[in-house]
């Protein structure tokens, strides 16, 4: 349920948007509001299953998911909507740190091993299967049904779960949860985002935009401050003191910045300007979790041939190259060049470094924090969704208005008809052209929007692919591999 999540809204983002008549910026409060609640909650998350019980918080987030869904499902107005995935995104932060930590309190021996490796594989499945169904629930009846797809599971896992998790007496602990900490982390990315999201429909300027960022960033600095004094912090910052750990958090920050932000575009592409059908982009995504589940056990044994230092070279030098290739593609290119071979290749990267990245991360602290260390690392590439999706926006948005603005001036419309068309620019691909404009002004229109466009998307996808290849870079400087423990 949860890790499907992510690319089945994605695939119905365009469906979503022309629902709705939105713009873009209301678009990227569908991702970002679940993003921002699960990224800084997932850490609480792991907490309270310590606190009051596995069972009783896995089973909670389980509720709260599923809920939130039938109401995003059902929403009659955008903000509704971005309220439910808000709420879904707190039932996701207590549910998918517990789901691991049940199996873990499970199990021993070489039967834990099993049991991860059998989560593992139904996470892949599922996460293989969620966009293709999303896509012909889509094309078949409306994007509605798709949030509904989480309901079977969750009934079925409730039952699992009442009849065969056992109720655990819960350990005392003289230390509760850092809600201090996770409501300071959600306040500061909150205000944060907003101003990078509405940015694009106010102005860097405007006076609420730099309050909301001003505010976003003095609550960060709260927030780093009463981290540091407490005992028992949500994030401990002496972590960082591990150039091998902050090499590879930060490594993780730049590519799924990278991956998100490709993700999150590349079904607006595929759907509003090459014309395809939400199945065949739901169909797109395939080949990369194929790559990932396939090739993953095979890149966690380079770990102990070579070191987790080269192939986290390697890696996202690879999805550097697969994020370049999907800003080559023109309008009208076959499937093969637009999504197909970009996507395989950036599968191929990621599948090399994911292994790897995992084990720096647990390696360069001590064993006995592992749990912490790996709970950072998720937590940020959830920010680095948030992020991404927040930041690419604003790109996009700017440079598709300037595009289109150099386009309406070639053509023969009037000062009102140009007026009409750059106000709509929020709507990027989906911007529908005025009805005051006819006949061929009107197939010009939109051929230039198509055009400016995919003028954004090029130029978001080589900024990504540059991220990539940074992130190679760090990887090849912060990572010491004597640090590491074995």
């Amino acid at each position: 349920m949860a890790f499907i999540d992510g690319s089945v809204v994605n695939v119905a983002l365009p469906a979503i948007q022309t629902s709705f008549n939105s713009v873009v910026s209301e678009v990227q409060w569908v991702v970002n509001a679940y993003t921002l609640m699960l990224g800084a909650f997932i850490l609480v998350g792991g907490s309270a299953g310590d606190l009051y019980g596995r069972r009783n918080v896995f089973t909670a987030g389980i509720v709260i998911f599923t809920l939130a869904a039938a109401v995003c499902g059902i929403a009659p107005s955008i903000v509704l909507l971005i309220s439910a995935r808000t709420i879904q995104g707190l039932g996701g932060a207590l549910m998918i740190p517990t789901s691991l930590a049940l199996i873990n309190a499970a199990y021993r021996g070489p039967a834990r091993s099993k049991a991860i490796g059998t989560w593992a594989g139904f996470t892949a499945i599922s996460t293989s299967i969620g966009p293709l169904a999303a896509g012909w629930l889509i094309d078949t009846f409306s994007w509605r049904p798709v949030f509904f797809i989480y309901l079977p599971g969750a009934l079925l896992t409730l039952l699992i779960v009442l009849a065969k998790i056992p109720r655990v007496p819960v350990a005392q602990r003289t230390t509760g949860l850092d809600w201090q900490g996770a409501l300071l982390a959600a306040f500061s990315l909150g205000a944060i985002t907003f101003a990078l999201v509405e940015s694009s429909n106010r102005g860097v300027t405007d006076p609420v935009i730099i309050l909301s960022a001003l505010t976003g960033l003095v609550i960060l600095a709260i927030f780093i401050i009463v981290e540091k004094r407490k005992a028992n912090p949500l994030v401990p910052l002496g972590l960082f003191r591990s150039h091998t750990f902050a090499g590879s958090n930060l490594l993780t920050l730049l590519l799924y910045f990278g991956l998100s932000g490709a993700f999150f575009f590349l079904p607006f592409n595929l759907v509003q300007i090459q014309g395809y059908s939400a199945t065949l982009t739901g169909l797109s995504f395939l080949p990369f979790t194929l790559l990932l589940t396939v090739l993953s056990p095979w890149a966690g044994g380079l770990v102990s041939r070579y070191g987790p230092k080269k192939p986290l070279i390697i890696g996202p030098s690879i999805a550097g190259l697969g994020f370049a290739l999907f800003a080559l593609p023109l309008q009208g290119n076959s499937y093969v060049t637009t999504a197909l071979i970009p996507v395989s290749v950036l599968g191929l990267g990621m599948a090399i470094t994911v292994a790897p990245l995992t084990s720096t991360v647990l390696g360069s602290i001590d064993i006995q924090r592992s749990g912490i260390a790996s709970g950072i690392n998720n937590a940020i590439s959830r920010i680095a969704g948030l992020l991404a999706v927040s930041i690419l926006g604003l790109v996009a948005v700017t440079l598709f208005s300037s595009s289109l603005q150099q386009e309406m001036r070639a053509m023969d419309l009037s000062p009102q008809q140009q007026t009409a068309v750059m106000e709509e620019r929020q709507s990027l691909a989906a911007l529908v052209v005025p009805d005051s404009i006819q006949n061929g002004d009107r197939q010009s229109v939109e051929i230039a929007v198509d055009r400016s466009f995919l003028r954004s998307y090029r130029v978001v996808m080589l900024i990504i692919s540059g991220l990539a290849f940074l992130s190679a870079a760090v990887a090849a400087v912060s990572i010491d591999e004597r640090d590491l423990q074995t």
